[in-house]
């Protein structure tokens, strides 16, 4: 019996607690859903009746020649303002090339690692490292001057980078040995 009336009573307390009475200062049934206070002092709406300007302001065509809509015809050949090229860009894919690219390198398969030092540059074509392999590759394959270049790309994407050390002296390098190069063929002639 104790035990009835224990369950008699926890029922009665969860179902009050369930149904909690409304005091006067929480929503009726009837009232509106309250609105934030700076709609109400400037008398905004956040409806569809309060429109925003979009047109262009005044003497716009006339101080702006040259910019029209965004979107034009794209049956126009000779429309010089638009964009006529896009470039891929996938860095997953540029990355991966480099690392293939890492894998020839290793087995001095030069060639075939300048291939995809350059397929990674067309997916991205600002990559630090596939500009600094590219001119590892340039330096063993004897070219020089494609070397200096390519590090000096590397140097001007990352001037403080972890190779930018590296990438100074082999272009020191590479100059004082064009340099000789240069020289030598001179002294020659002359004797």
């Amino acid at each position: 019996m104790h035990r009835v009336i224990s369950l008699l009573v926890l029922s009665l307390c969860l179902t009050g607690w369930a149904h909690p009475a409304q005091d006067e200062k929480g929503p009726g049934q009837n009232q509106a859903p309250p609105r934030s206070d700076r709609d109400k002092e400037a008398g905004e709406s956040s409806s569809r009746e309060t429109r925003i300007d979009l047109s262009p302001p005044r003497n716009d065509a006339k101080d702006h020649p040259n910019s029209g809509p965004a979107i034009s015809d794209r049956d126009e050949e000779n429309s010089s303002g638009d964009v006529q090229e896009f470039h891929a860009w996938n860095p997953h894919k540029a990355l991966k090339d480099i690392e293939v690219g890492d894998f020839y390198f290793k087995r001095r398969n030069y060639h075939a690692a300048l291939d995809r030092y350059r397929e990674a540059l067309g997916w991205k074509a600002n990559d630090a490292i596939a500009n600094f392999r590219m001119a590892q590759c340039f330096e063993k394959l004897d070219n020089p001057g494609e070397a200096i270049t390519h590090y000096q790309e590397y140097l001007n994407i990352l001037p403080r980078g972890p190779l930018a050390e590296e990438a100074r002296k082999a272009v020191e390098k590479l100059q004082r040995a064009e340099e000789k190069n240069q020289a030598s063929p001179k002294a020659s002639i002359k004797q």
